[in-house]
């Protein structure tokens, strides 16, 4: 169900660009062996060409990985990350992802928990409150400068997202500025967490213990039974905030998710 979800809101994000943004960015996406395959050839990040939720429907095989392969040559896209469960990657996936010069790259932190044990604690003085289309493109501003990402052309993709009904976006404001913001997405009984950032001028505030209570609210009104987040591994030594948030407020490590990166210069395989 995890990984189903996830799968699902990144298909969504990108399949839903307004067509301007599409062309410009060079976005394209399909569905291939139970998973998605998502491609932005022009993604001025690296981060939004990947491929997942592949194991489910079908086992991830050589001929399965060469038809994930196949599709990111077909749209010239120079690298993509895949992401694949490690309950489901078969006892060859080194030399399946050999094959194609796959290598590891970072990994991450697949979190979940039953809504009714998800216990956020306190929030912020700030306003929490849910995104509506007047306020959807500031919250996409927001977003993508919390993370630290350029705004041309993947605003317009995450602004769309505020008018999918599987979408519940949030923001927090002080005074009337939009300073934080994060979205929920929800597949049946799971509320999928994601795409939560603060702006720097106000980290340390709340702001995302506040928005992880409001999201858990929300999956609960709309009788979800479990909550899902993924965030980065922290290196050894090292803390990642968002990992600390979503622990205390209650959901627990499920599994750690190796990244592998492919790259078109690094595959050996010859394009069909």
């Amino acid at each position: 169900m995890a990984e189903a979800a996830e799968a699902d809101f990144m298909y969504a994000y990108e399949s839903g660009t307004p067509a301007a943004a599409r062309e410009r960015l060079g976005i394209a996406t399909d569905r291939i062996g139970g998973g998605v395959v998502l491609s932005m050839r022009d993604d001025p990040v690296s981060y939004w060409s990947k491929a997942l939720g592949f194991g489910f429907a079908e086992p991830v095989t050589r001929e399965l990985v060469d038809r994930i392969v196949a599709f990111y040559r077909a749209q010239g896209t120079p690298g993509a990350t895949i992401q694949i469960a490690p309950s489901v990657l078969p006892s060859d996936w080194d030399e399946i992802r050999r094959a194609h010069g796959i290598e590891p790259a970072t990994s991450w932190v697949k979190l979940a928990a039953p809504i009714a044990q998800v216990t956020p604690g306190a929030g912020t003085r700030l306003r929490v409150g849910p995104i509506g289309e007047s306020d959807a493109a500031q919250w996409a501003d927001v977003l993508l400068r919390g993370f630290g990402m350029p705004t041309e052309g993947l605003a317009e993709m995450v602004a769309a997202s505020v008018e999918h009904p599987q979408f519940h976006p949030y923001g927090v404001w002080d005074g009337t500025d939009l300073v934080g913001g994060a979205n929920l997405f929800v597949r049946g009984p799971v509320g999928a967490l994601n795409s939560g950032s603060t702006l720097p001028s106000h980290r340390n505030l709340g702001v995302q213990s506040a928005l992880i209570a409001a999201r858990a609210e929300a999956a609960r009104a709309a009788g979800c039974r479990w909550l899902i987040a993924e965030t980065g591994q922290p290196a050894e030594g090292t803390k990642n905030q968002s990992l600390a948030n979503l622990e205390r407020a209650g959901l627990r490590v499920r599994y750690v998710r190796q990244n592998w990166r492919w790259l078109a210069d690094a595959d050996p395989a010859p394009a069909s």
